[in-house]
């Protein structure tokens, strides 16, 4: 069961990542971020 919770995070988190990724560095700034806030971004809203 705890394999496929984190399966299913770690899928969340790509997802998030390959949205954020393809936004515009400026769109990032608009909403508070830079490409290195990213991945850890990605992961906490994975959880």
């Amino acid at each position: 069961m705890k394999f496929i919770e984190s399966a299913r995070n770690w899928m969340r988190s790509r997802r998030t990542v390959n949205e954020l990724s393809n936004l515009s560095n400026d769109a990032l700034a608009d909403i508070g971020l830079t490409r290195l806030d990213i991945p850890t971004v990605a992961r906490r809203l994975a959880r």
